[in-house]
């Protein structure tokens, strides 16, 4: 069984004083069944890995491919386990698309944060022009080939399938839609991985809310989400995650 994982991506939002949303999620979830994952903005997660206790684990937005070095405004592996993260997301369509990141670069950081002992949570995910000329799972299946390393198992990685299209426009795919991505996803990751590739966990991200979480996490091969702004409230991410402990 794998097990459900709500991951919130707070993007380049959060101020000390937003991290009283955290105290408030630790206090009314204290033992989710799911896990529950929190990536704020680097200067956050020190301070927010010390609120999270065991309730919540606390990632980074981003990690660079070297252990150390002459890279201004980067951060390491390290850096993130050193400041109390325990994952990295790589390969975020905003990081793809704003800062050109190819799959070879997002495979590289994935090797990076898995080296550094961190879980890398792998972003995928096609645009609106290359859903409607019918290229969905051929982006996909070359994302997922390109960016994930030959060592990922299902211990040290995560998925995140997020349509780009969707991606903070409140406009969600249609269930069949993301279960037909969900399930190539799994096929592709079994016949590459074997066993691991199915117990590697499958996350949706695009628009995730409390209105719609229930009926997303029932679609075959959804096992939680990557969430951006409802992770933002401790009470719409506190409802995603009571939608994901009784899925």
């Amino acid at each position: 069984m794998r097990t459900k994982l709500a991951a919130g991506n707070w993007k380049m939002n959060g101020l000390k004083a937003d991290l009283a949303e955290v105290e408030t999620l630790v206090a009314n979830h204290p033992a989710p069944l799911c896990d529950v994952l929190l990536c704020p903005p680097a200067t956050l997660i020190s301070a927010m890995a010390q609120i999270a206790g065991a309730s919540l684990d606390v990632g980074a937005q981003d990690c660079h491919m070297k252990g150390s070095g002459a890279h201004t405004g980067d951060i390491s592996a390290a850096m993130i386990a050193d400041a109390g993260g325990s994952h990295a997301i790589v390969g975020h369509s905003e990081r793809r698309a704003d800062h050109h990141e190819s799959d070879v670069l997002v495979r590289a950081k994935a090797e990076a944060a898995i080296e550094g002992g961190l879980i890398a949570v792998v972003c995928v995910g096609e645009t609106e022009a290359q859903r409607d000329a019918g290229e969905t799972l051929t982006i996909i299946g070359n994302q997922l080939k390109g960016s994930l390393p030959d060592h990922a198992t299902a211990a040290n990685c995560v998925v995140a399938y997020e349509p780009v299209w969707a991606i903070g426009t409140g406009r969600t795919p249609m269930l069949e839609q993301i279960a037909e991505v969900h399930d190539f996803m799994r096929n592709a990751l079994v016949k590459r991985f074997g066993a691991e590739g199915d117990g590697m966990r499958l996350l949706y991200g695009g628009s995730v809310k409390p209105s719609n979480a229930t009926e997303i996490f029932a679609v075959s091969n959804v096992d939680g989400a990557l969430v951006g702004g409802a992770s933002l409230k401790a009470a719409d991410f506190g409802a995603i995650i009571a939608a994901l402990d009784a899925a």
